[in-house]
């Protein structure tokens, strides 16, 4: 048997022996799919919904704040890479915590650390669940250089009274001879798109744990096959709560319907 064969063997059986993170990190990596549509049997409609295959996550460092570090922290590894396109500080990483080189490697900030250990895994089947509210952080997509109507939604100049040419420019830039420059923040044409956006409050609409995928309402920025986060929302309400059905009956305009009294019968 060679060196490299019983190595991944070696993997393989601590794989087996994975385990679960604690139920307080709330937080997975994946990679968006595409969008499709459920039906959702609590309206009976077609929802549209964005699919996100998420994890498993491994944990690969834990930071303490009473360490060198001075933070609480948590790293987190998703996807597949080789080993001869990772840095070997990297790799020495992977190789103490025994699992297999990952893609990508993002650290995310905790409160407390307690229950955390290397080589655990992050699970979206054992977090999140239908109903729950979640926030999606991702890079949108980058859409080059753009002007002011597309990138700041201006409405643009008159097309009329001799305005030639000028439909499609930004307009007066507001620098004043006082200052006699262009203040900083000024919205004009640049880059569009390439950052960090977030959605928050997306509703759960299914979870597949077969395959580790989530199921979640609505669109989620970034393109196909890019690194998405999926966290528990910071809003108040963390899940759907079926509203109380009221006995009191309105019509269209919200009026209160009152019983009708009897007719008397016809002589």
């Amino acid at each position: 048997m060679s060196e490299e064969t019983a190595k991944a063997e070696n993997v393989e059986i601590q794989a087996g022996a994975v385990k679960k993170a604690p139920a307080s990190l709330r937080v997975i990596f994946g990679q968006k799919v595409g969008m499709t549509q459920v039906f959702r049997e609590r309206n009976g409609r077609l929802c549209d919904v964005t699919v996100v295959q998420a994890g498993p996550c491994d944990v690969i460092g834990v930071k303490s704040s009473s360490g060198p570090d001075g933070y609480n922290a948590v790293q987190l590894s998703y996807g597949k890479r080789k080993e001869k396109n990772l840095p070997k500080a990297l790799l020495g990483q992977f190789k103490k915590v025994a699992i297999s080189p990952a893609r990508w490697v993002r650290e995310i900030r905790v409160d407390s650390i307690s229950g955390l250990e290397l080589g655990q895994q992050v699970h979206v089947a054992d977090i999140f669940k239908p109903g729950d509210y979640v926030d999606v952080q991702a890079v949108n997509k980058g859409k080059g250089f753009a002007g002011a109507m597309k990138r700041h939604n201006f409405r643009g100049l008159p097309a009329s009274h001799g305005a030639s040419d000028k439909q499609r420019s930004p307009g007066s830039l507001a620098s004043r001879r006082s200052l006699g420059r262009v203040l900083p923040g000024q919205r004009m044409a640049g880059r569009m798109g390439g950052e960090m956006c977030t959605v928050q409050k997306i509703e759960v609409i299914q979870v597949d744990s077969d395959k580790n995928l989530v199921y979640l309402q609505g669109s989620v920025p970034g393109p196909r096959g890019g690194l998405v986060k999926v966290l528990e929302t910071v809003k108040s309400r963390k899940f759907w709560v079926e509203p109380a059905k009221s006995a009191v009956k309105k019509d269209k305009m919200g009026n209160i319907i009152t019983a009708k009294k009897p007719t008397a019968a016809k002589k």
